[in-house]
């Protein structure tokens, strides 16, 4: 069970909410199961890094998302006459994705917690689980009750279920919060905290597929909302949410959970642990890579092309273009861009649909062309004045002084700098993870969530960004010695 942790996202979703006022959505309680049967497809969000609810698997070199939810998912949308449609999100994006359209339920071991109920439909409950904690195992005997942990650092996910109840039941523990299941599991492994606190079903996955872990049972007082899991559905949708619980009354009469779902889930699992090698998962590695290179050159491409042009603005004669140049570098340096890259995807998404991948290569483009222009603005007001005024005395007009003379002498004094910020670039493209590009980054969380090893990912793609950033500096380097030599 994971609840949202970043308060960066409640200033998200409430200015969706300002933007969205008025315009209900749902308004006939007949039109969402109405809108679902008629386009024909049922998108359902999930973040695939949470076994054995939503996993991925990598069988015949395709990455497939698979678990107990994507069952579940897969007997609603036949209940309906639909396809199911599986979009991969970060379980921070999967609010924000729902409230603004994008998908039409949310099926990823949600709680349906008060405050989720504000701004969103909940059917009822389709599985219940305890929590546990995990422990390495030669630490069993060790912390045979909660009160053994007090002074010890006891690790969950940030702003969940979990996190709540060490605060609350362990109020002497040091509680250490982290923002995913990856890194708990490696901060336990590597004794950086003594316990991690989880949700059973994936406590007992973890300790049944890693031998130096142990899941106990917490003996966590919960009520049974806190303990319970539902799916989430836009305000409103009450013919969707009601034709859903019909599903989830006949998966739960006919025990589908435990006697198949569940069953399937760890026969997946299997799967996975059946080769762990970083080898056996260079496809993923390689596909993240591919994005990671895409979003970059467009990046670099794209930034360059729309820095210089705000960069010449900035020496234009009329106030309004340099006003707005002046403002828009100063508010996008101003803001983090990973508000960003959630705004383009939710916020502009709302009035134009824009795939994940669209949208972040939109956020990385606006995002360096604000940084890239303040370096070429720098570039040309370095060059002597003296240049242009030469080039005045022989004719030359102030476009072709500035293409031919101030412009060629700026990229060669900015070259550096400017190198710099590619790389950094290259780097600032893992932040496109958030809203479910399947780029390096996150392709690492789901090899730690599928293989249950956590530093041999990051080394991986250490390894990998380390190569490109090289091979980059190597290239940029070579051009300036070019430059120099001219």
């Amino acid at each position: 069970m994971k609840f949202l942790g970043h308060w960066g996202l409640f200033i998200i979703i409430l200015l969706f909410g300002c933007l969205t006022y008025g315009r209900p959505v749902h308004a006939d309680t007949d039109a969402s199961l109405a809108h679902v049967q008629a386009k024909g497809t049922l998108v359902m969000g999930t973040s695939p890094n949470y076994p054995p609810y939503e996993f991925q698997i990598n069988k015949h070199g395709k990455s497939q998302i698979v678990g107990m939810d994507i069952e579940i998912g897969k007997q609603i949308a036949k209940d309906l006459g639909v396809k199911l449609v599986v979009k991969k999100l970060s379980f921070d994006s999967l609010l924000p994705a729902l409230t603004t359209g994008k998908v039409d339920i949310i099926l990823s071991g949600m709680s349906p917690t008060p405050a989720r109920r504000k701004s969103v439909n909940f059917t009822n409950i389709y599985y219940t689980e305890g929590e546990s904690i995990l422990l390495n195992k030669t630490e069993r005997n060790k912390y045979p009750t909660k009160s053994a942990f007090n002074g010890q650092k006891v690790a969950a996910e940030t702003g969940t279920l979990q996190y709540n109840l060490i605060k609350q039941q362990m109020p002497n523990a040091k509680l250490i919060g982290m923002s995913s299941a990856a890194n708990l599991i490696l901060a336990l492994k590597t004794h950086k905290v003594a316990a991690v606190v989880k949700g059973t079903a994936s406590a007992t996955a973890y300790a049944k597929n890693d031998p130096n872990l142990v899941a106990v049972n917490g003996h966590f007082k919960t009520s049974s909302a806190q303990a319970g899991n539902a799916i989430a559905l836009p305000k409103g949708a009450q013919s969707l949410t009601a034709a859903i619980n019909q599903s989830l009354a006949k998966i739960k009469h006919q025990h589908l959970i435990q006697r198949q779902y569940l069953k399937t889930a760890g026969k997946y699992l299997k799967v996975n642990t059946a080769d762990t090698s970083m080898w056996h998962y260079r496809h993923y590695f390689l596909r993240g890579l591919e994005y990671t290179l895409l979003i970059a050159l467009i990046g670099i491409i794209g930034g360059s092309i729309l820095g210089l042009c705000l960069a010449l603005l900035r020496f234009n004669r009329l106030l309004p273009l340099r006003w707005f140049a002046t403002a828009y570098v100063e508010f996008v340096r101003g803001t983090p861009l990973m508000v960003q890259i959630m705004f383009v995807y939710f916020g502009i998404g709302m009035l134009v649909d824009v795939s994940a991948l669209t949208a972040g290569i939109i956020a990385i483009v606006l995002n360096s062309a604000a940084y890239l222009s303040e370096i070429i603005r720098g570039g040309i007001q370095a060059v002597d004045v003296g240049q242009s005024e030469a080039a005045a005395s022989l004719g030359l007009s102030k476009n072709a002084n500035m293409r031919y003379v101030v412009l060629p002498q700026a990229v060669k004094i900015i070259w550096p700098a400017l190198g710099n910020q590619f790389i950094n670039l290259i780097k600032d493209t893992s932040m496109v993870s958030i809203i479910g590009v399947t780029e390096l980054i996150y392709q690492v969380g789901i090899v730690q969530a599928d293989t249950y090893r956590g530093v041999a990912p990051i080394g991986i793609a250490m390894i990998i960004y380390f190569i490109i950033c090289w091979l980059l500096t190597r290239l940029l380097h070579y051009y300036e010695q070019h430059l120099n030599y001219e």
